[in-house]
């Protein structure tokens, strides 16, 4: 019995047809991709985490499209090997490999910090939320560190109106910095956390909580006051060359978040 050979043909690549439209695109790619990723921290250990991933090139003008399956590939190729240290090299490799002249990647995860409360000394985790944001364009990457970090405001007014006690509420202390060298995610977490009011733990015993009340009281401030100190800490880090600095405080008394956010980059003078 003579069994047929199957007939090979050429599948054609309609991606790479090309585009008669003249209208680049600045960003194309995938989003919402969830990848195993390990991260080292400061303490000389590694977290494994489940990372979110936002992958873009920029597509010229005279292509049509570009090839999705080759973002999941990169990732697939670094499995469970991408962390901080290596998040530049993999953003010059997706480039590279899908022959953009720019790349694009935000990779966010719940990131760890193991606290001692300030009086009993007992531990307990706090998580936060991190983003590393890498851009390589026609050669050169920039890379950013975000994190949002929980933190105690007390209200400067209400403390000096009242005839006792004072109202305090959670904030949401948001940096995003640009690097130019080496920064530890725990480095702006620490910033977020001593430019706050007071800052929170995971675990605290009567005597912790007694503290971390009075520190609040004896150091009130407005969202103003925190964006602005936190934006003095920066401009004196000379690792960050550019940064968002965001403070949201859930009130306590009213219905409505209080908001302020400074953005400065000292390359631009």
């Amino acid at each position: 019995m003579t069994i047929a050979t199957p007939k090979t043909s050429i599948i054609e690549d309609v991606q790479g047809r090309a585009d008669t439209r003249r209208l680049p695109i600045n960003k194309v790619g995938i989003k919402d991709v969830y990848h195993p990723v390990r991260v080292k921290d400061r303490s000389g250990g590694e977290q494994h985490t489940i990372a979110n991933f936002n992958m873009y090139v920029a597509l010229p003008h005279n292509f049509k499209g570009t090839h999705m399956s080759r973002f999941v590939e990169i990732l697939h190729k670094h499995e469970r090997e991408i962390s901080v240290d290596s998040f530049g090299k993999m953003l010059e490799e997706m480039t590279t490999h899908l022959d953009a002249e720019v790349g694009h990647i935000e990779m966010n995860f719940p990131f760890f910090v193991m606290k001692k409360a300030p009086v009993s000394g007992v531990e307990s985790l706090m998580n936060y939320q991190a983003t590393l944001i890498g851009e390589h364009s026609h050669g050169k990457t920039q890379l950013w560190l975000k994190v949002v970090v929980a933190a105690t405001s007390l209200c400067p007014c209400s403390k000096a109106i009242s005839e006792y006690g004072a109202h305090n509420q959670r904030s949401h202390i948001t940096l995003t910095a640009r690097v130019s060298e080496h920064m530890w995610l725990e480095e702006l977490i620490d910033i977020a956390e001593q430019e706050a009011s007071c800052e929170v733990f995971g675990i605290l015993k009567r005597a912790d909580e007694k503290f971390v009340t009075e520190r609040a009281y004896d150091n009130p401030k407005f969202v103003e006051d925190i964006v602005r100190d936190l934006a003095v800490r920066l401009n004196n880090e000379p690792r960050v060359r550019a940064y968002t600095v965001e403070t949201e405080n859930f009130e306590s008394i009213h219905n409505h978040s209080a908001y302020a956010l400074i953005e400065s980059d000292k390359d631009r003078g």
